[in-house]
């Protein structure tokens, strides 16, 4: 069975830090790319960051720039979200997706997903 499970979610400070982990069971990651998305109640759902295959290319949303980053480990079969400087409004639920690319350099992407995880949540408060 192919899926992906998201970890690393809690409770936290404003200010604090989570690592959110992402891994992947079934199938390797190797051949896909490797996004981050949250929603929180009531919002749609957002892309956060995403990761090409090599790791060489990422990308993020602007609200959390310089706060976030996204790493991935194929050999542990594994993506990161290490979340620094946390805000009340980055609470939600994290979900990581993976969509399958042929290039290894091919940048990555927030649609055409082609596995999702169940979650994680992530609540910032005081």
């Amino acid at each position: 069975q192919l899926h992906l499970v998201e970890s690393g979610g809690g409770l936290v400070q404003p200010g604090g830090s989570l690592r959110l982990s992402c891994a992947a069971s079934g199938f390797t990651l190797d051949y896909y790319t490797i996004s981050w998305f949250r929603q929180a109640p009531g919002k749609e759902r957002e892309g956060v960051s995403c990761i090409s295959r090599s790791g060489g290319s990422t990308n993020y949303a602007d609200s959390v720039k310089g706060r976030f980053t996204i790493s991935r480990d194929n050999a542990k079969n594994t993506v990161y979200l290490q979340m620094n400087s946390l805000k009340p409004e980055d609470t939600a639920v994290y979900y990581c997706a993976a969509t399958w690319v042929s290039g290894s350099s091919s940048r990555c992407r927030y649609s055409g997903m082609n596995y999702w995880g169940k979650g994680t949540l992530v609540t910032v408060s005081s």
